[in-house]
């Protein structure tokens, strides 16, 4: 995990988060945030979160990314777009938020407690082994490998999930599969070269 207790390494890693973003395509726009509160007021998560996506916004420009990085906020961004679409500067803030957490999980910067970035990860290599997600299996390892205490409490759940056919027990993949891995792959290349 990257140091975020010392300032040095706080504002070496802001630089380094603040030029990725600058680099995905409108990441330049975050300079023209006016705090107006759209994207929060939009956000159906923001009640949920640390630190509303304005906030996060608001610290990211300030430098204050051990704040952003120790929120729970862009881990619990829902991808809806509605901030980005309703944003009067045409920020991007969902693909900001999502810049935020690729490189918290990159550096691994995050909060020890928290069990997000496990998720992310299971999530992102389902989404990469069978093309598309699949609920069962990315709800069961993380239930098994991070918070076995989950599996009683979501059972009558999944149990509707399963009986109403919305979350089958097998992964069903995409077609043309090779082709989805060989953009991974390429994205991936780019990265590394970057």
């Amino acid at each position: 995990m990257v140091e975020l207790e010392t300032t040095q390494g706080v504002k070496t890693l802001h630089k380094i988060f603040l030029e990725d973003v600058y680099s995905i395509p409108g990441g330049e726009k975050i300079r023209l945030c006016q705090q107006c509160g759209t994207c929060s007021g939009s956000c159906p998560t923001a009640y949920l979160m640390d630190y509303s996506p304005r906030e996060v916004i608001a610290a990211f420009r300030a430098g204050m990314l051990d704040r952003v990085l120790k929120s729970n906020t862009i881990w619990l961004c829902t991808s809806c777009y509605s901030c980005t679409v309703r944003c009067p500067a045409g920020i991007k803030v969902t693909d900001i938020m999502y810049e935020l957490k690729r490189l918290a999980i990159k550096y691994k910067s995050w909060p020890s407690s928290s069990k997000n970035p496990a998720m992310s990860k299971i999530f992102i290599d389902h989404v990469h082994r069978f093309g598309r997600s699949y609920e069962a299996g990315v709800i069961g390892q993380f239930v098994l490998t991070q918070k076995p205490s989950l599996a009683w409490k979501f059972k009558g759940l999944g149990t509707k999930l399963f009986l109403s056919g919305r979350m089958p027990l097998l992964p069903k993949s995409i077609k043309g599969k090779d082709e989805f891995h060989k953009i991974i792959d390429l994205l991936a290349t780019k990265e590394v070269s970057q």
